[in-house]
């Protein structure tokens, strides 16, 4: 396919993602759902799973396989752009008082999942026939372990700013375990990278890398206030491509270095300087995120079809790895909380957040498909996984704010809204 005729099928199909996920997202947003499940599931939609098995002949020709490649990088464009705003939203202040616990319930949601998951492909992965040929049963094993260890940041981030729970305990500890649970597991994901490329150079760059990059954001903390006079004295329109600018380069550091570019944009997000011109910049840039972001969820509902989970022992694969998932990020996480001294409410609240995997787990198993690691029917299997993890969220977390206010009663109702008090 020409370029001449590539651009007008990107043009449909990016009209088309739109109007499914909006569509999507509002009858999801009925039942509590945020906006983000609703662009997962439009994305499984426009896939092979629903639109291709029912109108495979319309999906062709909405998403040929020349047009996938563009689909990935603009949907990475507005993956970068989102986490820069995730990042730039996120307030380390609010990280006092939970650093303990936080790195207790990280430790369980990391390590836990990954035993669980390497545990489970070990047992029944072969028997199953989705593992890929001449890919090492132990590469296997730890990468499903790593991508069950992921934590949906960005969803977690979401639904604590849109269910107005930045001011309560268990919201800052989320916050904190789920951002240090996806950075080692960028790290670890970098080291199953390295075991299946039968050398250690992944791992060691990713971790000299990761060093190089906390010293230059370091340097950018530094220079704040000499970064925001020279931004009062450049022109409005000028600012935008400075930022963009920066923002690529470290996506582009970071990709190289093996931790992903969501992971440097989150970073650049966490210690850009703030200044009224510069906050309006960034704002900005958000619109490219909220309108790009759905083309990576199409990517990955693309190479996910639930038609190859119709075999008794894949469909025991997926519901083994959904049981592992739960048991091994919600149980461990609120054992750990409670283990740290929470009081119940709050472990459950922790759980229940952090047992979301959403967009991360999605760009690990993109990430394992590109290298061969994972088969289509194990993607497809994860991507349920994801799918349900996800969904669970927030209706767990009204369920247990039904179960508080039903114990504490009416006169003590208003304190759990929206959420356990800071204090507690």
């Amino acid at each position: 396919m020409k370029p001449t005729e590539l651009a007008p099928v990107f043009f449909l199909a990016v009209v088309v993602i739109l109007a499914v996920c909006r569509l999507v997202s509002g009858l999801l947003r009925r039942v509590g759902q945020p906006p983000v499940v609703g662009e997962m599931l439009a994305g499984v939609v426009l896939g092979p799973s629903v639109l291709g098995a029912l109108l495979p002949g319309v999906e062709a020709r909405l998403f040929p396989e020349e047009s996938r490649p563009v689909l990935y990088v603009v949907g990475q464009i507005g993956l970068v752009a989102f986490m820069f705003h995730v990042g730039w939203d996120f307030r380390v202040d609010r990280l006092r008082g939970v650093a303990r616990p936080a790195a207790m319930v990280s430790a369980a949601g990391v390590l836990v999942p990954v035993v669980l998951g390497a545990v489970l492909v070990a047992a029944v992965g072969e028997r199953t026939g989705t593992l890929a040929p001449g890919v090492p049963l132990v590469v296997s094993a730890l990468f499903v372990g790593v991508a069950l260890a992921v934590t949906a940041f960005p969803m977690l981030a979401r639904i604590i700013a849109e269910q107005g729970l930045a001011g309560t305990r268990f919201g800052s500890l989320a916050l904190g375990a789920g951002a240090v649970d996806d950075a080692v597991a960028w790290v670890l994901l970098a080291g199953v990278f390295s075991i299946s490329g039968g050398s250690a150079g992944l791992v060691s760059l990713a971790v000299a890398g990761a060093l190089g990059l906390v010293v230059v954001l370091g340097v950018v903390t530094r220079l704040h206030g000499r970064t925001v006079r020279l931004a009062e004295r450049a022109a409005p329109e000028s600012l935008l491509p400075v930022l963009v600018g920066a923002l690529f380069l470290v996506a582009w550091y970071t990709d190289e270095i093996g931790l992903y570019a969501v992971f440097g944009a989150f970073c650049l997000g966490l210690v850009f300087p703030r200044s009224e011109q510069l906050d309006h910049t960034v704002e900005t840039l958000k619109p490219v995120g909220t309108v790009f972001l759905p083309l990576f969820f199409t990517y990955s509902g693309l190479n996910t079809d639930f038609a190859l989970l119709g075999s008794g022992p894949v469909l025991l694969l997926t519901l083994g790895g959904v049981l592992v998932a739960v048991a091994g990020k919600f149980g461990a996480c609120w054992l750990a909380a409670r283990l740290a001294g929470e009081p119940g409410p709050v472990a459950l609240r922790v759980g229940a957040l952090m047992n979301a995997r959403g967009l991360m787990q999605l760009i690990a198993l993109n990430l394992g498909l590109a290298a061969g690691i994972v088969t289509q029917a194990l993607f497809s299997a994860l991507v349920v996984v994801a799918v349900v993890t996800t969904v669970m969220a927030t209706p767990l977390l009204h369920w247990i704010d039904r179960r508080e206010r039903a114990r504490l009663g009416p006169s003590r109702a208003g304190a759990l809204a929206p959420g356990v008090p800071e204090g507690r």
